[in-house]
């Protein structure tokens, strides 16, 4: 025999229906709200460990547990305190792969670290993800804002490949795009924070990528229009992620500490380091590939 659900107690008037509808708005309100309030942050930046505990994880938490069932490995390899830099794979057309890489380290992290994710601007030109992006402690991506966070302490995550492994074919998937001009190492060492390579297998199958539409791209001022199996075939239905199963694996850190100074403006040192932290990723990735039993 069953368990009876709880009466929800009706307001005055009120039908259920019509009730949920009414707390629903409410409640998008209500983080409306608070997306766009200043007087909450930490930092200047727009930062808001709060919120980001209190909702924005939790939302984010049954697509991690139960949808991408997401297997973690090596965390100990990520710092419990102190500064740090994650350099990670990019890839699966939408950027869910860094909102699941913050709640990997926010979640499962011993020290359950906040992960300051570098951002595009894309990120900060639309108002409402610009607030979503803000509050969740993802910062403009530029070596003067990436600095000042590890300088201050905090672990700041990084995908070099940028839209180049956001929006890679289908028929690419789990080969590194150019990792950028190596700006991450550059930065690493000027401040001599170590570097965490970390390498995710299972996004690049979300949203298969079997074409794009450069008109459209232009139109919308996107850096590329997906299409994939579904989308915009099915319309919004189409941008429901496939429930593929999720590995993210860390490996041991890079350290920069024991570098001549002036070593950050010597582009064969930092051409060799970035090298180094990029081959990791993609003997990881390829293993990783080849191992796993089911893509769900």
């Amino acid at each position: 025999m069953g368990v009876p659900h709880p009466e929800i107690p009706l307001r005055d008037g009120q039908s259920l229906a019509s009730q949920i509808v009414q707390d629903v708005f409410a409640s998008v309100v209500d983080l409306y709200a608070r997306l766009s309030a200043e007087d909450t942050a930490v930092d200047e930046f727009g930062f808001d460990p709060e919120l980001v505990d209190d909702t924005l994880m939790p939302a984010l938490r049954p697509l991690y547990r139960k949808y991408f069932r997401v297997e973690v490995e090596g965390l100990e390899h990520v710092p419990s305190e102190g500064s740090g830099l994650v350099v990670a794979n990019h890839s699966g057309t939408l950027p869910m792969d860094a909102l699941m890489l913050q709640l990997c380290l926010h979640d499962d992290h011993a020290a359950h670290r906040n992960l300051r994710m570098l951002a595009a601007d894309l990120a900060f030109s639309v108002p409402m993800i610009r607030d979503l992006a803000r509050k969740l402690g993802h910062v403009r991506a530029c070596p003067e804002n990436a600095e000042r966070l590890l300088r201050e302490g905090a672990l700041v995550g990084v995908m070099p490949e940028g839209y180049g492994g956001l929006g890679k074919p289908f028929d690419e998937r789990y080969r590194l795009r150019r990792f950028g001009r190596g700006g991450f190492a550059s930065l690493a060492l000027r401040t001599g924070r170590p570097m965490v390579p970390c390498s995710i297998v299972g996004a690049e199958e979300i949203y298969p990528m079997i074409g794009e539409s450069p008109t459209l791209a232009r139109m919308l001022k996107l850096p590329y229009f997906p299409i994939t199996p579904t989308f915009p075939l099915l319309g919004v239905l189409g941008l429901m992620p496939l429930p593929t199963r999720w590995k993210i694996r860390f490996d041991p850190p890079v350290r920069t500490d024991g570098f001549a100074p002036g070593a950050a403006e010597d582009p064969k040192v930092v051409e060799k380091l970035a090298g180094e932290v990029k081959d990791t990723i993609q003997h990881r990735l390829s293993g990783m590939v080849r191992e796993r039993d089911s893509l769900f």
